[in-house]
């Protein structure tokens, strides 16, 4: 049979490609037609192989075995019934067939995925690759027009390959060394390559905020002509000061020394690549890096923007002619965009660069109408559609004014700005102001002549210094990509993102991570480390392990990969190396016990009415609960259900819906812990129309029942 199979990420990008390309039966586990197969993976199929998959006695966790360095690295599929029986239905395709289109995700993680399947399915036919930015019919029936050989990926498949074995030889040596030597009781300490030193970032602020003691200071301030100057002096640190420079005020008039005016633009803002969108997304609406990630892949799935797991902020070139086509179709946003399509759309250098441009550009709308999405979606589609209307706009002209003056000896200073043509501003004509650190408001002032005085209002402000600012999701992510340098300046952000600490895709991820193990908690938006999160990394006197900067250069090494610049078997060995130099270092190192921490007395809230302390809640993760019914295995959470992680001999599993009910975590909680939940209303008992309202249960037979 002369079949060309294709194999997607998930099923529903299968479908919607089998949709395009006319494959129209379906299948067990595949579409058929029209010379087509259409299959699919489900995210991850294969893993590297653990250490014990190696060697039996590197099951237990000991020092002496320490480093543990495979001679080779091997790929096996994960233990999952659903993946082991997609993966039959693939590997059976595969070999009958007489061409392979990988039709992965396309990025570095999507190539991975899909490489090791064909290589765990010993595909012997020859391969392609569908490259696509959205999964809009027009773009997939281009891709199919277009189809790459796989080869032009080797390279990124190299990358991703280097980037795994890179984190397991890290993560697997590292976690088990600090763990044996320095851990008390059950406690893992958890190490990896990108994980450690975001911690150590975090942690660096925590001490810095500690340490900090806020001091009083004083400042002059005089109103002239209605207008408030402050003195251009050093803070004074005593009232005993700020009161002898009041009485000096008072006996002289103001003067006015010069005034400028300059005008100015502020640039528009850039496009959206995935770091910006989450950092926009958790400064106006507090939404975590991990959920912005999943509104945006789902507006991706739904055709409405392009593939979001991308780290630039320009557009190909050969994107210019379809902008207008897009903004015309994005009619709820038509007042926008009708003065944009009054006039052709400019090429601009801060949009469009090839040079900018790898695999993916920048997010951006498809044009399709958004009907019917969640609010959350509906916030994130917003703002990729105003940032894109936004790039188009003219440019905002602004004036600043800067005026200065004296009393006496003392030098006095006011700035002012003004805005003349709100420009690209007009797109955000609705939004709230937030007032950056230092930044002058929009306040316009008075014309002052150079050389005129008179009388004035002096007075005394008191002020206290303020503390370093605790990290929020936001500025966390931004230090992430900037390995923790402060940028503001965006040509500058872009040329260090090639040494950003992990990728843009992968942070999200590590953040969750850290939350998870409790080295860090959240306050409202801010970031905190916990103890056990700041004894960790006080154990660690390794830099390599903490340092941002070299993290860093890891990622450049493995984009360098990736452009074919660098091998991947010196990465290997360099990775290796420190591996052995890191164990044989942590083994003589002295000995520092770290437990973990019982959670801190939450931090009294400035000057509100004593409130009753609540309980501090415990945080309960499922997957670190033990299995109720063998006890002995945790739980394991499976695509329909959590299980028990020794299903096959245990058979515990406890569903995520039941009597037609999405259980959250606290039903689920309960359950394990208590045997049964609160009520529940709307539950569908089976036979009967009317939903009831009753408690769930879990038997002695370890089933659920209804009472």
């Amino acid at each position: 049979m002369n079949m060309k199979v294709c194999i997607a990420e998930k099923p529903s990008v299968a479908r919607d490609i089998a949709e395009v390309i006319g494959a129209k039966q379906r299948k067990d586990g595949y579409y058929e037609g029209n010379g087509y197969q259409v299959t699919w993976t489900f995210g991850h199929f294969c893993t590297l192989k653990e250490p014990h998959d190696y060697y039996e006695q590197w099951k237990f966790w000991r020092l002496e075995d320490l480093p543990m360095i495979p001679p080779s690295f091997g790929i096996k599929l994960i233990e999952n019934s659903g993946v082991q029986k997609q993966f039959k239905i693939i590997e059976t395709l595969v070999q009958a067939c007489e061409e392979v289109i990988n039709c992965g995700d396309a990025g570095q993680e999507g190539e991975l995925i899909q490489r090791w399947v064909l290589l765990k399915a010993k595909c012997a036919a020859p391969i392609k690759r569908l490259w696509i930015s959205s999964l809009t019919v027009e773009a997939i029936r281009d891709g199919f027009q277009n189809l790459k050989a796989s080869e032009q990926y080797n390279n990124l498949y190299a990358a991703g390959s280097a980037r795994a074995i890179g984190d397991w030889l890290l993560g697997m040596n590292a976690t088990r060394l600090f763990t044996k030597k320095f851990a008390q009781g059950k406690v893992v300490l958890s190490i990896g390559r990108v994980q450690t030193p975001t911690l150590a970032m975090i942690v660096q602020r925590q001490k810095e905020i500690n340490a900090f003691v806020s001091e009083d200071y004083w400042e002059l301030k005089t109103i002239y002509r209605e207008t408030e100057f402050t003195a251009a002096i050093d803070r004074l640190k005593t009232p005993d000061k700020a009161a002898k420079g009041l009485a000096y005020l008072q006996e002289h008039p103001f003067e006015v020394t010069s005034f400028e005016k300059k005008d100015g633009k502020e640039g528009n803002p850039r496009l959206f690549d995935l770091t910006a969108l989450q950092v926009e997304a958790n400064k106006k609406f507090g939404f975590s890096a991990d959920d912005t990630l999943k509104y945006i892949q789902n507006l991706y799935e739904k055709k409405l923007t392009t593939y979001p797991r991308v780290d630039t902020t320009y557009l190909s070139e050969d994107l210019h002619p379809k902008i207008a086509g897009i903004l015309q179709d994005m009619t709820p946003y038509s007042a926008l965009t009708a003065p944009l399509l009054a006039a052709p759309i400019p090429k601009l250098k801060t949009v469009f660069d090839d040079k900018k441009v790898t695999d993916h550009h920048a997010i951006i709308p498809t044009g399709q109408h958004p009907g019917g999405l969640p609010l959350e979606e509906k916030r994130i589609y917003d703002l990729v559609a105003r940032r894109f209307i936004a790039a188009f706009y003219p440019e905002c002209k602004i004036s600043n004014t800067t005026v200065l003056g004296k009393v006496g000896q003392v030098p006095f200073k006011v700035t002012g700005k003004q805005i003349i043509e709100p420009g690209w501003k007009e797109v955000y004509a609705n939004d709230v102001k937030e007032k950056k650190e230092g930044e002058e408001e929009e306040k316009i002032l008075p014309h002052f002549e150079v050389g005129e005085s008179g009388p004035h209002t002096p007075r005394i402000h008191q002020g206290k210094t303020s503390p370093p600012k605790a990290f929020t999701e936001a500025t966390l992510l931004r230090a992430m990509e900037t390995a923790g340098k402060q940028v503001d300046d965006e040509e500058m952000r872009e040329l260090l993102k090639d040494n950003g600490i992990g990728r843009p895709s992968t942070r999200a991820n590590i953040i969750e991570t850290l939350f998870r193990r409790k080295y860090i908690e959240k306050k409202k938006k801010n970031i905190y480390a916990t103890q056990t999160g700041m004894d960790l990394i006080d154990t660690i006197q390794t830099e390599l392990l903490k340092s941002a900067e070299l993290t860093g250069q890891w990622e450049r090494k493995l984009r360098l990969i990736e452009k074919g610049e660098y091998a991947m078997d010196t990465f290997k060995d360099e990775l290796i190396q420190m591996v052995v130099d890191l164990t044989k270092e942590v083994k003589t190192a002295s000995y520092k016990f770290i437990t973990i921490a019982p959670d801190p007395p939450p931090v009294p809230e400035e000057k509100e009415k004593p409130k009753k302390e609540p309980k501090p809640k415990k945080v309960v993760v499922i997957e670190e609960m033990q299995c109720p019914k063998c006890k002995t295995h945790p739980l394991k959470k499976g695509n329909t259900a959590y299980g028990c992680a020794n299903f096959k001999e245990c058979g515990f599993k406890l569903p995520f819906e039941i009597l037609g009910k999405k259980l959250t975590d606290k039903h689920i909680t309960d359950l394990l812990t208590k045997g049964k939940t609160a009520k529940i209303k709307g539950l569908k008992v089976p036979g009967s129309e009317e939903e009831r309202e009753g408690k769930l249960e879990l038997g002695a037979d370890f089933n659920i029942s209804m009472t």
